[in-house]
C-alpha cells in the first residue's frame, strides 16, 4: 500500500499572499502546475489553483490585478505524508480537490495532485 509522501511532488510551487492572480497565473504556467501553495514564511496561508483563476475572471475582469489572497482557498484540507494512497484519494474525491498539500507536522513537505495519485495507479478501481 502506498504512502501519500511515496507520490507526492517535493517540488513545491510558493508565492506570496501579495502576488497577483495573473502573476500566479503565469507561475502555474511556466512551472506547469495547477496550484500554488500560497505562504507567509514558513506557514501555509492557502492554495490557490487554477480553478480559482477562472473564478476570479469569470467574477471580475480586472481581477488579474487582485492579490491571489483575495480568491485563495484559506486553511486548505491538508494530508500527512505518511497517509495510504487510498485514504487520500476518498478525501479527494469527496473534497472535490485536486491538489492537497501535504504535511509532516505543521511543515509543508509536498504536495499531491489527482495527477500523482492517476500516474501511480492508485486512482484505478
Amino acid at each position: 500500500m502506498a504512502r501519500v509522501g511515496e507520490l507526492m511532488s517535493t517540488r513545491l510551487v510558493v508565492i506570496g499572499p501579495d502576488a497577483t492572480v495573473a502573476e500566479a497565473a503565469t507561475v502555474m504556467a511556466r512551472r506547469k502546475v495547477g496550484s500554488v501553495l500560497v505562504m507567509t514564511g514558513e506557514e501555509l496561508a492557502g492554495i490557490f489553483t487554477e480553478r480559482d483563476v477562472v473564478r476570479a475572471i469569470s467574477h471580475d475582469i480586472h481581477a488579474p490585478q487582485d492579490e491571489v489572497s483575495h480568491w485563495m482557498t484559506r486553511e486548505p484540507t491538508t494530508i500527512d505524508a505518511d497517509t495510504a494512497h487510498e485514504a487520500a484519494l476518498e478525501l479527494m474525491r469527496s473534497g472535490h480537490f485536486r491538489h492537497l498539500p501535504v504535511v509532516a507536522g505543521r511543515k509543508v513537505v509536498g504536495m499531491l495532485s489527482m495527477r500523482d495519485l492517476i500516474k501511480a495507479g492508485a486512482a484505478v478501481g
